[in-house]
């Protein structure tokens, strides 16, 4: 380490570190809404188009648990900086793609290379001072969120102008540049550890099952992100139709709304810094719950039904960033030395969970319809408050005793 952690971390690397992890995380998403143009460019069948994104989400989840633990083996700086260069090279590929199987490796690879994001995180918890932890960790999951809101809306707009080639050609070009100015700007951080990598893998598992904290932040996460999940699943198709009747362009400029939750990460990270991390979740549960209430009520009358689920939106993606944030504090508070394996356990386990929200709210629109689907998503984040009130309990009775 070439400086003090605190000496390297000023108000330009903390902006510089959300953005560079929004970037990162936000290739994972640009595929979302172009599936149907990538898979007829490519002479994929209907049927099979479905991989363009599952490949990515697959590589995205194999990275989480493969990769981003090498954060706590290897220097991160050159880790980031590697990481983004495979992503780029992949990005590239799938700009020139002109078969399935080179554009489907593409999207694994892309997928692989987006958890660089989850490096990132850790990177600048280690960097912030313990006091200031959560409000650093919030202001980069910030950027980290509005990447995932924004990808989607701009990946719709650039096709509209260049094609879907040139949306990946200017991702790779950009991540390309980002690599250049993070090896030139960010500190250098090698970890302690000394263990080899298949060790490193190996203690995946007694991490998980020694770490009661890990398991309840993930669990509290699962039940909001799967909301997020399945209302960003469900609430396109609900534009497009009759009662909304938007285009593309319209439903891009919605998906944009959700960037108004964004705001909620550094104030969730300045609540946890202050020790009031219990109390925070719960408003998160709850509010993440609620806020499918609004689009559930909604009047007939299309101008007032359409604001009504722009701030179920904006009220949802709030709690969500707001309980990433709480959650990511509590694990790193909990040793420097398996801050990525942690990071990389949490991600894995709440993206399954945004995967059976995804999954449920699809069927639930089809087979049972619009409100059906918002009760779905209103019961997912309250699954986990029976995990929240066993928590509270244990809280009073620690405190009594003490």
């Amino acid at each position: 380490m070439r400086t003090s952690p605190q000496a390297q971390l000023s108000g330009g690397m903390t902006i510089l570190l959300a953005f560079a992890a929004g970037i990162t995380v936000a290739n994972l998403y640009y595929a979302q809404p172009l599936v149907g143009p990538i898979g007829a460019a490519l002479g994929m069948p209907p049927a099979a188009s479905g991989l363009i994104v599952t490949l990515s989400q697959v590589g995205y989840c194999l990275g989480l648990l493969f990769i981003v633990p090498l954060g706590d083996l290897l220097e991160n700086r050159r880790l980031v900086v590697g990481g983004l260069v495979a992503t780029g090279a992949a990005l590239g590929l799938a700009a020139i793609a002109s078969t399935a199987w080179q554009f489907l490796l593409a999207a694994l690879a892309i997928g692989l290379g987006a958890v660089v994001a989850q490096v990132l995180v850790p990177f600048a918890a280690h960097l912030a001072p313990d006091a200031t932890r959560g409000q650093t960790v919030g202001k980069v999951v910030s950027g980290v969120l509005l990447g995932i809101m924004v990808a989607r809306p701009v990946a719709s707009l650039l096709a509209g102008l260049g094609g879907w080639q040139a949306v990946f050609g200017i991702a790779a070009a950009l991540v390309l540049v980002l690599a250049v100015v993070l090896h030139f700007k960010l500190p250098q951080r090698r970890p302690a550890a000394s263990q080899r990598y298949p060790a490193l893998i190996a203690s995946l598992w007694p991490v998980l099952a020694n770490t009661v904290v890990l398991r309840r932040r993930a669990l509290y996460h699962a039940g909001l992100f799967g909301a997020f999940s399945l209302f960003w699943t469900v609430v396109p198709q609900a534009l497009a139709g009759p009662d909304f009747g938007l285009d593309q362009n319209g439903i891009a400029l919605f998906a944009l709304v959700g960037m108004a939750g964004a705001v909620a990460s550094p104030i969730a990270g300045r609540l946890a810094d202050n020790g009031h991390t219990l109390a925070a979740t719960a408003v998160a549960l709850v509010v993440g719950s609620l806020s499918f209430l609004l689009p559930l009520f909604a009047p007939h009358a299309k101008p007032l039904a359409l604001g009504l689920l722009a701030l179920a939106a904006i009220v949802l993606d709030a709690a969500v960033a707001a309980n990433l944030v709480l959650g990511q504090r509590a694990l790193f508070a909990l040793g420097a030395e398996i801050r990525s394996r942690l990071n990389g356990l949490y991600f894995a386990l709440f993206f399954a969970g945004g995967a059976v929200g995804s999954a449920l709210g699809g069927w639930m629109l089809a087979e049972h319809g619009w409100h059906a689907a918002l009760v779905a998503g209103m019961l997912l984040p309250a699954l986990a408050v029976p995990a929240w009130i066993m928590e509270a309990a244990e809280h009073t009775a620690s405190r009594q005793r003490a």
